[in-house]
């Protein structure tokens, strides 16, 4: 799977941002889509995924740091999954990245497929 994630930039605090994620090369809708970010100094940690359950739909997780602030979804139809940001904090300033795994799960480690990263900086 090659994902290519786009959508980053510089936001005041208080405003929003929509990440994308486009993915080709497999079945989409195989796989779990996750977000990640990393900031400087600070180890890469999740922020939301959302897993695709067939007539069931979708189901999502999103951290407790973003939940309430941050949509994760997705469109199979385009095969990208995105991140919209509302009330983004400068706490948020990270590169995000966009992963891909079976299975959902939190752990970065576990994700098979990763994008290149977009830069998100919140300014106070």
């Amino acid at each position: 799977v090659q994902l290519q994630a786009s959508g980053g930039g510089l936001v005041q605090a208080g405003g929003s941002l929509r990440l994308s994620c486009a993915a080709s090369g497999r079945t989409f809708t195989s796989y779990v889509m996750g977000w990640f970010r990393q900031a400087p100094g600070k180890e890469r940690e999740f922020v939301a995924a959302i897993g695709w359950i067939g007539i069931i739909g979708t189901r999502t997780y999103c951290s407790d740091s973003v939940k309430g602030r941050f949509t994760i979804s997705r469109d199979n139809a385009k095969s990208t999954v995105y991140l919209q940001m509302n009330s983004l904090k400068p706490e948020d300033t990270a590169v995000y990245y966009c992963a891909a795994e079976r299975d959902i799960t939190v752990e970065p480690g576990s994700y098979d497929y990763w994008g290149q990263g977009t830069l998100v900086t919140v300014s106070s």
